[in-house]
């Protein structure tokens, strides 16, 4: 028997979608500090399903499963709209929103950290 082994937070009903075709696995619950960790990663994972779809309806359920987490992020860390709603606006007013399109290249370093993993390569 072939094992894939991937290693990752999994919704609830994934077990028996895989007990019913027949196939064996392994898993286990997860305590509450690493349910949250596990969580935080899963955004990753969704996200990154966004990048590889095709149309809208892949575009529409890749966003449905990423706000899927969030809302358990929020569940779990008891995060309430309310709360999202002034921190979206908070970053709006030090930010800005997307309309204009920017694309950033590069900048000069001025100790800035980013999220993001930096991108020694340039992009055309």
């Amino acid at each position: 028997m072939k094992k894939i082994y991937y290693n990752k937070l999994i919704r609830d009903k994934i077990p028996q979608k895989i007990e019913s075709k027949g196939c064996k696995f392994k898993i286990r619950k997860l305590n509450n500090i690493k349910f949250g960790k596990e969580l935080l990663k899963k955004v990753g994972e969704e996200a990154s399903g966004l990048l590889t779809a095709k149309n809208k309806q892949e575009l529409t359920s890749e966003l449905a499963d990423i706000l899927d987490v969030i809302n358990e992020i929020k569940h779990f860390k008891k995060i309430t709209d309310k709360q999202i709603i002034a921190a979206q606006k908070e970053n709006f007013e030090k930010k800005g929103g997307f309309s204009k399109k920017i694309f950033l290249y590069w900048s000069s370093d001025d100790g800035y950290k980013t999220n993001e993993k930096a991108n020694s390569q340039p992009k055309k």
